[in-house]
């Protein structure tokens, strides 16, 4: 008898993980196609002279800081930005910040941690944060991928969290997203960050990084869809979801974002019937969360209906939270596309 091809497909909505705070800190490091990313690998686009002069940023950054680091962010700045304990990569999605971030937490030695501002948010929901504060404590290096700023409770939480953390001698590189050709708006993303950041502020080296999204230059410009998303991912290797894209939306308000990462895992494949543009801002930021942990696992996604990079609405799009949807909106180009 040949083998079943849908006994290893199962249903997301079946699954309610649970995440301790212990889970949380063994998880922030780079995810898995960042692993053996290096500044040797990194491969700048020479029409943009900013990402080399970021490869010497970070190389500068990881030679140069400890010392500075030792001094704390809130004494005398230096005189060299070259030793500034902190470095902070504005700019739009796909030019290399992530490979960048993961290369300086690759070179650099003793406890560091690499999670995303959600991560590190999440972290202090599930123990608190004295808590999270003491699960951190002496670490040499923070990396703080995609940083948020539409949050004011929450970047007010982490610019405490990370001011206690480097009077203790901890070193921080951030980045965040600015979305490429939207008018300049992007161009404000570093004051934005320096003015949220309050005190700070003055303690971090910000550089802009100019380039196209190498995600889009790589697949094509939009998600792609199929007619059977149950034999598709049946036909892929190893196991799958299949769940209707309601579903799913459905099951992600009952499950925290923090939980999310175990809600994918293991899976090789998350297959999404009759998607649809999302009507509810708060689904469309609980799915891009779900979205960036599809991303950090690599995790091919099958959809039917509406083709997954046309989920938010021109309304979405032109609202507060536009670069959260458009980093989403690149992500799923490339997953749909392994």
């Amino acid at each position: 008898m040949s083998p079943d091809p849908t006994a290893h497909v199962v249903s997301l909505v079946d699954r309610t993980p649970s995440i301790t705070g212990a889970e949380i800190v063994a998880a922030l490091v780079p995810p898995r196609q960042f692993v053996e990313a290096s500044l040797e690998n990194y491969r700048p686009d020479a029409d943009f002279p900013s990402q080399q002069e970021a490869v010497e940023a970070v190389r500068g950054f990881d030679g140069a800081s400890a010392g500075a680091a030792r001094r704390g962010f809130f004494r005398r700045r230096p005189e060299s930005p070259a030793v500034l304990p902190g470095l902070y990569l504005d700019g739009g999605f796909g030019v290399g910040k992530t490979h960048l971030l993961a290369a300086l937490f690759n070179r650099s030695t003793g406890r560091r941690y690499f999670g995303t501002f959600i991560e590190y948010t999440a972290l202090v929901g599930a123990v608190g944060y004295a808590g999270a504060a003491a699960q951190l404590k002496g670490a040499s290096l923070v990396c703080i991928d995609e940083f948020e700023l539409d949050d004011p409770g929450d970047t007010m939480m982490m610019t405490r969290l990370l001011g206690d953390l480097a009077d203790d001698g901890t070193r921080v590189a951030a980045t965040s997203n600015t979305p490429p050709n939207a008018l300049g708006e992007g161009r404000f993303a570093a004051a934005d960050f320096l003015r949220e950041i309050q005190g700070l502020s003055d303690r971090f080296r910000t550089l802009r990084i100019d380039g196209n999204d190498y995600r889009r230059r790589e697949v094509e410009a939009h998600a792609r869809v199929v007619d059977d998303v149950d034999a598709a991912v049946a036909s892929g290797d190893g196991p799958g979801s299949v769940d209707s894209f309601d579903a799913v939306v459905a099951h992600l308000s009952t499950v925290h974002p923090s939980r999310y990462v175990k809600l994918v895992d293991g899976l090789a494949a998350v297959g999404l019937r009759d998607v649809r543009p999302l009507a509810s801002q708060t689904d469309a930021l609980r799915f891009v969360a779900f979205v960036d942990r599809l991303y950090d696992a690599q995790i091919r996604v099958v959809s039917s209906g509406t083709p997954l990079d046309s989920v938010f609405g021109d309304e979405m799009l032109a609202g507060g939270y536009r670069k959260k949807y458009l980093r989403a909106v690149s992500r799923l180009v490339a997953l749909t596309s392994i």
